[in-house]
């Protein structure tokens, strides 16, 4: 069985580095990685690639930054031709990202089969983008593994057959658990002299976080006066400084003398800050997983989230932009009071097994 594997930007890297490598033990299924170059920075991407040991791509689209509009369309003209080329016997997708929805709509039209990981999950919100991938993907997919039962009882109500619903867990966290030995190792608390528990680990790239000023302007806000009681490491993401510039807010977040602003960094040393941090501060969707299974509190800036099972088992609390709730629950964190949580069902690290698994069975 010769199977696309789709990959686009950083949460796709974590999510197809655990399937490969499960795959190895079924010599029927013959991988066949497409990058599509949705995340172009090296930072955001190549640099996944070598600590994660995923192999070179067979082929990168090399599609680039660009509107959702324009951006999905490139990756459907661009893939379209390698699956001509190419005959896959099924296309797998992961995630939520761009380059899910446009490779699994051309597969579809092409007739051939999708299997998509990380199925199911949902905010309810439509102003995402993410959400409109996550339906499309969902509806016109032919095998899903959701990673938890909240993503089989969405897909159910969503009039979604049992017999393409296959609950495997969240390879997220295989990637975490088998990383967490490398992160520690590396030494990126001693060069950003960091103690720890002694920090807050924050990211922040959402549209409707960063692309609205007044928004924006409440969040930092907020970091103003958490800044003065704990020190705040926040790896920027371009959209979020272009943001910052655009809105004149660069002297507001340079004065913040205990806000740390550093460029992106891979995959194990952010695991050994968010390992290590006092708590989490982010609108990122994987980062409230592996916190949850880290046991590691974090407030996310988002008014719902497609990862309930975050806060109805994990250490996950929805904090929004309301800097007066992010401020009652930063406190609640400083006194000793953190929200305790455990992992949901499944959650184990074999999630990739169990995909590997039923795909060498179809």
């Amino acid at each position: 069985m010769k199977i696309a594997l789709i990959a686009g930007a950083r949460p796709n890297f974590m999510k197809i580095a655990p399937i490969l490598r499960a795959m190895r033990a079924f010599p029927k299924l013959e991988p066949y990685l497409v990058h599509t170059g949705q995340h172009y920075d090296y930072a955001m991407s190549e640099i996944f690639f070598k600590e994660l040991g995923i192999p070179e791509p067979d082929v990168n689209l090399e599609v680039g930054s660009a509107s959702q509009s324009v951006q999905t369309a490139k990756i459907m003209i661009a893939f379209e031709e390698v699956v001509t080329q190419q005959q896959f016997d099924l296309v797998l997708v992961v995630g939520d990202v761009t380059s899910t929805m446009a490779c699994t709509l051309v597969s579809a039209k092409l007739q051939i089969p999708v299997a998509h990981v990380e199925a199911g999950i949902r905010s309810f919100d439509r102003t995402m983008p993410e959400e409109i991938n996550r339906i499309v993907t969902d509806t016109v997919a032919d095998y899903l593994f959701p990673p938890s039962e909240f993503g089989v009882k969405n897909l159910r109500h969503e009039g979604i057959p049992d017999e393409k619903i296959f609950l495997v867990g969240d390879v997220m966290i295989d990637t975490l658990m088998l990383q967490k030995d490398a992160a520690a190792e590396t030494q990126i608390l001693a060069e950003l002299d960091l103690q720890p528990r002694d920090y807050v680990l924050m990211t922040m790239h959402r549209p409707h976080n960063v692309d609205n000023p007044d928004t924006l302007k409440s969040i930092l806000g907020a970091l103003q006066r958490i800044q003065a009681q704990i020190q705040i490491l926040f790896p920027i993401h371009p959209r979020t400084r272009s943001r910052i510039e655009a809105f004149g807010l660069t002297g507001q977040v340079d004065a913040m003398t205990n806000l740390r602003v550093i460029e992106p960094i891979g995959y194990l040393q952010f695991l050994n800050l968010m390992m290590q941090a006092k708590f989490v501060l982010t609108d990122s969707g994987g980062m409230q997983e592996e916190t949850t299974v880290l046991g590691v509190p974090c407030l996310t800036l988002r008014e719902n989230t497609e990862r309930p099972e975050t806060v109805e088992h994990g250490t996950n609390t929805l904090v929004g932009s309301d800097s007066d709730l992010i401020l009652r629950e930063t406190a609640k964190i400083l006194s000793g009071n953190a929200k305790q949580g455990h992992p949901p069902e499944l959650w184990d690290g074999h999630a990739a097994e169990r995909i590997a698994e039923t795909l060498a069975k179809l």
